[in-house]
């Protein structure tokens, strides 16, 4: 029948782009083209014109391998970027069409490709569905009501992350939210027998999933449809729909791992074509029959929209201010004096953590910008994430903005990519610096995506105390500063704070990380906000050519400013707080060389890993090993964060280079 005309077109289709490529994964594909046609034809929303439509469903690839089936139905939908040039290109420098599926174009909502990562992405899509019906809609204006859809595959259930995810969705309700298994019962060392046997359905269901499964994935095309369609009518739990495929289903290798991550081969494809009454000697082929049922697509879609416009449209008249703020919330815009009352801090004033500065902060923040949402993994006590009467997000209750999301730190970071990309909000997120460990899979694919997102990570370094070591974060801050897209802020008091809140508020397409300590420090007398913005800038200067400059970060700044008028009083010293590298290091050379000039010894000072302070020192005092269980004075006495260590190595670097200056470290030549 023509479904399956289509859905054996699309497998070749697919098989081309692998075999072309000499590189990917054909069986995926194979496997799972009835259940995407089936989606793509009969029950998605979606408007490959305008793929930023505002309530169209989304779609997530979790198993991103598989991504030339969602290329080949972007192309065939009428998504323009995605051209039969493209397709031919699969995994080519310069292609769109990447090895897995990238979010910086049209049509792909997150990008995927580690195992799990997607689904739990899905269930931020699906609770940024759930928040904007919940604080827009009005009866007669269902302008929030779209479906969030993922294909996901016997990886990503194995994986950490989905149950973390899943359980979280489980217990929000989520109903919106629809997850098609590939049980294919394949994984890339052969059957899943060799480590994967428990029930996954029943695993959801005591998740709080509704479940369902269909047993002829491969060419069942009204039984994926039906269950779908009950799917939708469960509102109150996510669904999950287990659908029993081939992988690689054609081939000669069908149903084996052989299929699943090299190409057939072109014998093997060959006769595969042969099998489906296609032309063997063709490549990308698709009939005009196949053609007109996909291309039909982007006519319904446009449609839909313009359905959707005209109901907005109502909308609008008869709540112009609701309809400006979703405008507004979509295009990005803050809102105006969105800055105007954040707290400002004068020396004198109270010594505080920054973790409270910050929450001193949100509580201005918060309910100046109604895009901002987030929480904390079971540490908003410790994080100080919690804002005044702030209302929870929870199961029938979703205009709240805080987020409860439990000792799931990895998912919760998956879920902040996922709600941002919905479009509409400003995510943020918070636990402790040295659980960085657990949210890294996904704060890589923050950074690697561009989102736009608060990481708040509090306790952040020995200054922490008696948890001791398994809590102390010794490289974290040196990892976070190796991402190529993120911007690490770690403030040294309140002012710094408040400027660090500013300047990742105003990234375009970035992350941004906040290191915030648990211990009190002083407010300086030198710090600015402005100072943030420049990523280092000076605190404390002296007169004429510093004998020494001793740069540091948070907690340490303020040790620097004590010795300096303490044990190095009788010297030049200059000051230096360094909040952030990556700030500091988009400033001119002739800045950069005001605050580091040549001929003076730096001598930097922070409570981490030495690493990556070469750009600026000449000479480190950081930690090189392991922190320990104590109070946190007698940790910064035992590690050497004291003033007289600091003063005693400023000395002896001043001695070293006596008689020779050296060139400053940021003097340099850079490609």
């Amino acid at each position: 029948d023509h479904d399956t005309k289509c859905c054996n077109t699309v497998r070749c289709f697919c098989a081309d782009m692998v075999q072309t490529a000499n590189s990917g994964h054909p069986g995926a594909p194979m496997g799972m083209a009835a259940m995407a046609h089936v989606l793509w034809t009969r029950v998605m929303n979606y408007s490959p014109s305008n793929p930023n439509w505002f309530n169209r469903d989304r779609f997530v690839l979790s198993n991103g391998h598989g991504c030339a089936l969602l290329y080949a139905f972007l192309h065939l939908t009428g998504y323009k970027q995605f051209t039969l040039d493209q397709m031919k290109n699969f995994r080519q420098i310069g292609s769109i069409t990447a090895g897995h599926p990238e979010n910086h174009y049209d049509g792909i909502e997150v990008t995927t490709g580690p195992l799990g990562q997607g689904i739990a992405n899905a269930v931020g899509l699906a609770a940024g569905q759930a928040h904007m019906a919940s604080v827009y809609n009005r009866e007669g204006f269902d302008l929030f009501n779209n479906f969030t859809y993922v294909f996901c595959g016997d990886g990503c259930m194995m994986e950490g992350i989905s149950g973390e995810a899943a359980s979280l969705a489980g217990h929000l309700g989520l109903g919106r939210l629809i997850v098609l298994y590939d049980d294919n019962k394949i994984s890339i060392d052969g059957s899943t027998d060799l480590s994967f046997s428990e029930d996954v359905p029943t695993r959801f269901q005591a998740y709080g999933w509704h479940t369902i499964t269909v047993e002829n994935g491969d060419n069942d095309y009204d039984g994926i449809y039906n269950a779908i369609q009950e799917a939708q009518k469960v509102s109150d739990k996510p669904t999950l729909i287990s659908v029993k495929t081939t992988i690689g289903l054609g081939s000669i290798k069908q149903g084996t791992e052989k299929t699943h991550g090299s190409p057939l081969g072109d014998e093997d494809l060959a006769n595969v074509k042969k099998k489906f009454g296609l032309n063997p000697d063709e490549k990308f082929a698709i009939s005009e029959d196949v053609a007109q049922t996909y291309s039909a697509m982007e006519k319904v879609g446009q449609e839909k929209e313009e359905a959707w416009n005209k109901l907005f449209d109502q909308y609008q008249e008869k709540y112009p201010d609701l309809a400006a703020e979703v405008k507004r919330r979509f295009s990005g815009q803050l809102p105006e004096n969105w800055q105007a009352d954040l707290p400002t801090y004068k020396p004198g004033d109270s010594a505080l953590a920054t973790r409270k500065c910050s929450q001193q902060c949100l509580e201005v923040l918060i309910p100046k910008i109604p895009e901002m949402i987030g929480g904390s993994a079971d540490l908003a006590p410790s994080n100080l994430t919690l804002v005044g009467d702030f209302v929870d997000f929870q199961k029938g209750q979703y205009q709240g903005r805080n987020l409860r999301f439990g000792v799931r730190e990895h998912g919760m970071a998956a879920f902040v990519n996922g709600i941002s990309a919905y479009g509409s909000f400003l995510p943020y997120c918070a636990t402790f610096m040295n659980f960085l460990s657990y949210l890294q899979g996904a704060i890589t694919l923050s950074d690697l995506s561009g989102v736009k997102c608060i990481y708040i990570m509090t306790h952040d370094s020995i200054g922490l105390g008696e948890d001791g070591p398994t809590h102390q974060p010794i490289e974290k801050l040196a990892t976070i500063r190796g991402m190529p897209n993120t911007f690490l802020f770690r403030p040294a008091d309140g002012n710094e704070v408040a400027g660090s809140y500013i300047c990742a508020l105003e990234q375009e397409a970035s992350p941004s990380v906040l290191a915030l300590s648990r211990q009190g420090l002083p407010q300086l007398a030198g710090s600015s906000r402005d100072g943030v913005a420049k990523g280092a800038y000076t605190v404390l200067d002296c007169e004429g050519t510093p004998d020494v400059i001793l740069a540091a970060s948070g907690s340490e700044v303020s040790l620097c400013v004590a010795t300096a008028e303490g044990e190095l009083k009788g010297k030049k010293v200059r000051v230096v707080s360094v909040p952030c590298f990556e700030l500091f290091d988009k400033q001119s050379r002739e800045y950069a060389l005001s605050v580091f000039p040549d001929g003076v010894p730096v001598l930097s000072v922070e409570a981490s890993t030495p690493l990556g302070w070469q750009k600026f020192a000449h000479a480190s005092i950081g930690m090189t090993t392991a922190g320990a269980s104590a109070p946190a004075k007698d940790l910064f006495q035992k590690f050497g964060f004291t003033t007289s260590n600091v003063a005693e190595k400023a000395n002896r670097l001043m001695e070293f280079y006596e008689g020779n200056p050296p060139r400053s470290p940021v003097n340099t030549i850079c490609f």
